[in-house]
C-alpha cells in the first residue's frame, strides 16, 4: 500500500506534521459548526440502551479514575468549551455543555478516520501503529464523552422537570 517512501527519519518528520495538521483542522473544522448541527440527534450522539445511560463506561473502564488526566483541547486550541469540569447547573449551561459533548465526539471520531492515510507513506508495519496511536488517543475522550452526556441530561431533565412542577 506504500506509493511514497522516505527515509524513516523523514516518516517521522512528516507523520508528526501529518498529525498536527490533521488533529488541527479537524478541531477547527468541527468548531465552526454551528450549534444547531449538535442539537439534531443524529444516530452517533444518543445513548444505547446497553450504555446504561453511561454506566457501562464507569462499570468496564472505571472512567472517573482516568478521566481526569486527559486534556481539555480548548486549553490547547485557545478556542472552544472547557469540559473538564461543571462550572455551573443552570439549565442552558447544562445544554451547552451537552452540545459541545457532542461536538468533542465528532471531533475525536474523525480524528481517527485519517489514520489510513498514513498507509500512503508509511510501510505497513508502521502504518498499523499509526492506525493503534489514532485509536488510543481518540477512543478514551470518546468514551468520556459518551459517559458524560447522559449523566448531563439526566441532571437537566430532572431540572426542566422540577421547573414545569413549580409553574
Amino acid at each position: 500500500m506504500q506509493l511514497i517512501e522516505f527515509p524513516m527519519v523523514w516518516t517521522i518528520i512528516i507523520d508528526s506534521f501529518a498529525w498536527a495538521f490533521f488533529q488541527i483542522s479537524i478541531s477547527f473544522f468541527t468548531l465552526s459548526l454551528p450549534e444547531r448541527y449538535f442539537q439534531k440527534q443524529t444516530f452517533i450522539y444518543p445513548a444505547r440502551k446497553w450504555e446504561n445511560e453511561g454506566q457501562f463506561w464507569q462499570t468496564h473502564f472505571d472512567i472517573k479514575n482516568w478521566a481526569k488526566i486527559i486534556p481539555d483541547g480548548t486549553r490547547i486550541l485557545k478556542k472552544g468549551f472547557y469540559k473538564k469540569y461543571l462550572q455551573q447547573k443552570e439549565a442552558n449551561y447544562l445544554e451547552t455543555f451537552i452540545l459541545e459533548t457532542k461536538r468533542a465526539e465528532l471531533t475525536h471520531w474523525l480524528s481517527i478516520l485519517p489514520s489510513v492515510l498514513f498507509f500512503l507513506w508509511n510501510p505497513v508495519w508502521l502504518g498499523w501503529i499509526m492506525v493503534i496511536y489514532a485509536l488510543l488517543f481518540n477512543v478514551p475522550i470518546i468514551l468520556v464523552q459518551r459517559y458524560n452526556r447522559p449523566r448531563l441530561e439526566r441532571v437537566l431533565n430532572r431540572k426542566n422537570a422540577r421547573q414545569y412542577k413549580i409553574h
